[in-house]
């Protein structure tokens, strides 16, 4: 049996779809899809292969589009997207999740909604709204979006999110209610005395960890975390990396002590990779140590920035590692990080990457 390769790609100009097969030599670009709309996430269900792409804006609205047949044709829907009468409204969707035939999705202003009808229709999920917490809640720099979600592979009723700034947020009732896990992650925006509060902090991006355990990994404004417990408490990971800023971070689809960052150069820098030279970060041994993997990546006048959602791995049994650049391009290693190669170039910026392997 043979496999294709499809890496979906999130851009402020619509999405896109690079293909290959299982060698992820040679690939193929299509798009740009979904009438150009901002496409802040593009994900795919793995059991269907069903593709949803969620995005908007202020001027379009909010949306997830839908595509059955592998980005041929798609439709979208907005119904049931929006907050009562009275309350700020919903101006984009931010991110998506699918579980076992449920389909969620994180908007801006941060709100979490959920659909069972494939994105057709949508309700909001009110207990986030509903947190004491929530009238205290202040947005970063791209507004109160809520970016990282995760839902526990084997119990929908475990949800993690990730808000900035407002921190990693937890609900193990389906929504009903939430707790903050924000122990252990810095706010060093803050007085010296509110540095570590119960929420706040601005979290980038939020992966859980391979097997189904509690092992997580967060990237925040402030560092670089690990947690093996859900989140409950947060350890720092960042000795050996070059900042501790950045965005994205990727999980290795079966090992829970691989993980990808791409760290940039700070909040006051410029927000580009380091010394303008580009590396992805690997650790095999949950954060103990790092490694930059650098080969065929540009090492020179390198100025671009990666986004919180614009990274993932693949499932081959080496696994690809993807990334995409706020300039347009999207780089892709079928060795775990060892060497890299563009795959599409001159693309509007890229806000996300997701990928599916399809068996055929």
């Amino acid at each position: 049996m043979t496999q294709k390769t499809l890496v979906l790609l999130g851009t402020k100009k619509g999405a896109f779809i690079a293909e290959s097969d299982e060698a992820r030599k040679d690939w193929t670009l299509s798009g740009p899809f979904c009438e150009t709309w901002p496409m802040n996430h593009v994900v795919a269900d793995p059991r269907s292969g069903t593709i949803y792409a969620g995005g908007g804006n202020e001027w379009f609205g909010p949306a997830v589009w839908k595509s059955t047949d592998f980005g041929k044709s798609w439709t979208h829907s907005s119904e049931g997207l929006a907050y009562e009468e009275g309350k700020e409204p919903v101006k984009a969707v931010w991110s998506l999740a699918s579980r076992n035939g449920s389909l969620y999705a994180g908007v801006q202003p941060a709100g979490l909604f959920r659909s069972d009808d494939g994105g057709q229709t949508w309700s909001h999920i009110e207990g986030l709204q509903k947190h004491p917490s929530r009238e205290h809640w202040q947005p970063g720099g791209a507004g109160l979006i809520l970016h990282s979600l995760v839902v526990h592979p084997d119990d929908e009723d475990k949800i993690w999110i990730g808000v900035s700034a407002a921190g990693v947020f937890h609900t193990s009732d389906g929504g009903k209610t939430w707790e903050p896990r924000n122990r252990g992650t810095r706010a060093d925006f803050n007085p010296d005395d509110q540095r570590y509060p119960e929420f706040g902090q601005c979290v980038h991006c939020v992966v859980m960890a391979p097997g189904g355990g509690e092992r997580f990994y967060q990237q925040n404004h402030c560092g670089m975390y690990v947690s093996e417990d859900g989140g409950r408490e947060w350890k720092s990971i960042e000795a050996g990396l070059p900042s501790t800023f950045g965005f994205p971070a990727a999980a290795h689809p079966r090992d829970p002590d691989t993980l990808f960052l791409l760290p940039l150069n700070g909040d006051s820098a410029g927000r580009y990779v380091p010394d303008a030279k580009a590396a992805v970060w690997r650790t095999r041994d949950a954060g103990k140590t790092w490694q930059d993997m650098r080969e065929g990546l540009p090492q020179h006048n390198a100025y671009f920035g990666v986004l919180r959602q614009a990274m993932a791995t693949d499932r081959h049994e080496r696994a690809g590692v993807y990334f995409g650049t706020s300039s347009g391009s999207v780089y892709a290693s079928a060795d775990e990080g060892e060497s890299w190669a563009p795959i599409a170039e001159h693309l509007p910026t890229v806000l996300s990457v997701e990928t599916l392997v399809v068996d055929r």
